[in-house]
Formats: structure tokens, sequence, C-alpha cells
């Protein structure tokens, strides 16, 4: 016992800032790590390489020679399999190191146009809530929605409520599709949006929410659901589907998750112009 408090003193002695600080920044890995993948299909999977990693010293203590042998097998073959099943869970990742580097690089809006676009935005989907006329509408936030824009139809139309209703009117050319908007402007309709590969979604949703959960798992987008079944109005954010909002409710949500991105990217922005300011006063000198 003596030895063992001894051993724990000894490497207490040895412990420096840069090794507390390097626990501190795997364990906040770890940690981020796991939220990403909270409540997904990555999080059974990951309990499951947890469980085959325990067995490993298990099985070798009891002399579990062939169990043993399999569990190391499956561990060396299972790191690229890891990559492959984990694939969607690792891009997710990567986009969200992306985003929380980068996205103060994009413009901030000013708080009158979005108030502005989200009013007519709201307007429009209340409307086809009540005639029952499916909608999909994506907003695009940090992440550059490219790719989908081009299996569209290019518009670069201010927003308004009627153009809105108009894009989703039934056996016209571009309602079967997603919209696209970009703060003050619609970007795009007609547009083809990925699939969700989630199979534990409810298997009463159709292709527009199937389509907006899948667009939601891969960018930080916020997407509207309207069923033209139920005239029920849906959000998707982050690769979960929230339903039943209302008009009002939709606006307060909306408004408060652009609200919370923009004074993030006017405090980034603002520390980075006293940066440029402070060296520009020091070149002077």
């Amino acid at each position: 016992m003596q030895e063992f408090f001894s051993l724990i003193i000894n490497t207490a002695k040895n412990i420096s800032i840069w090794s507390v600080l390097d626990i501190l920044v795997v364990a906040y890995i770890f940690y981020k790590g796991y939220i990403l993948i909270k409540e997904t299909r990555a999080e059974q999977l990951l309990k499951g390489i947890v469980l085959i990693i325990a067995l490993i010293p298990i099985s070798y203590i009891l002399k579990l020679e062939m169990l043993n042998f399999i569990l190391n097998k499956t561990l060396t073959i299972g790191v690229l399999s890891v990559v492959i099943i984990f694939q969607p869970e690792i891009r997710r990742a990567l986009e969200h190191l992306g985003r929380s580097a980068f996205e103060e690089l994009h413009s901030i809006q000013s708080e009158e146009k979005r108030n502005i676009a989200v009013n007519e935005i709201v307007t429009a989907v209340s409307n086809l809530a009540e005639t029952k006329t499916g909608a999909l509408i994506a907003i695009e936030q940090g992440t550059g929605l490219g790719e989908v824009l081009n299996s569209g139809t290019i518009l670069e139309a201010n927003i308004t409520a009627n153009l809105l209703e108009n894009l989703f009117v039934v056996n016209t050319p571009l309602h079967d599709g997603a919209t696209i908007i970009r703060r003050d402007k619609i970007l795009a309709a007609g547009c083809v949006l990925p699939l969700t590969n989630n199979n534990t979604i409810n298997k009463k949703l159709g292709t527009r929410h199937r389509a907006a959960i899948g667009l939601s798992e891969t960018s930080d987008a916020l997407i509207i659901v309207v069923s033209e079944e139920t005239g029920v109005i849906s959000l998707a954010i982050n690769g979960r589907l929230t339903r039943n909002y209302d008009k009002e409710k939709l606006r307060v949500v909306l408004l408060k998750i652009m609200e919370n991105r923009e004074s993030k990217n006017v405090k980034s922005a603002g520390e980075k112009v006293k940066t440029w300011i402070k060296g520009i006063k020091e070149k002077d000198k």
C-alpha cells in the first residue's frame, strides 16, 4: 500500500502544466466527439467497440485463447470498418470544426433584414400549411449549399411570401424540390436534397421529411417542411426533426437561432478588427 501511495505522489510531482493542458484538450475532444454522435446510430456502434476493447484483457486474464484471438483480429479489422461505418458522423464532425473556425468569415446580416426575411418565410409557410400544400425550404447558415444549388434552378430573387407560395403550387415545374434561401435572397428552387440513412425515424414521414433530415445531418442549415397530407409544419436542425410548429413559434425559433449565430459572428469579427487596429498602431510606432 505504501508503494502504491509513493507511486501516486511521484507521478503527481512529475506532472507539468503542459501535461494537465494535454489531458484537458484530449478530454474536450472526446467530449465534443460524444456530443456529435449522441442519440445517433454511431453511439450504439461506439458502445459495441468499447465492449470489445474491455473484453480483450479479460479474455487474456482468463486464458480464453480462442476468444482473445477473435477479439484481437476483430479490433484490427475494425479500425478500417469504423472509418467506413462512421463516415457520415466523421464528415459531420469535420464540417462542425470548419464552421466553428471560419463561420465568422460570413458577412453579418442586419437585424432589420433578418426580421423581414423571417416574417416573409413564416407567412408563406403558414399559408401553405393552411392549404396543405407540401413545401421544403432550406435556410443556409454557416455551411455553404453550393452542391445543392447546382441541382436546381437559380433564381436570385428577393424573399416574399407570395413568391415562396407560388413556387410550391402543385404541378408547377419547381414545386417538387427544395427552395434554398441565403440571407435575404431566394437563391434557387427545385433543388434535390440528400435523403437521410437513419432507419429509426418514423416510417410515416415522407420523402420531404427524410430529405430535410438528410441535409441537416450534413450541414447547419435550417430546413422547414410542410406536410401535404396533414399541413403540419416541421423543422430539421442538426439531424433532428421537431414538428407541430405554428406561425409564431416558428418565427421565434428561427430568429433566436439566427440571432445567436450573428452575435457570435459580431463578437468574432470585433476581435479581429481590434487585432488588426492594434497591429497598425504598432507598425506606426
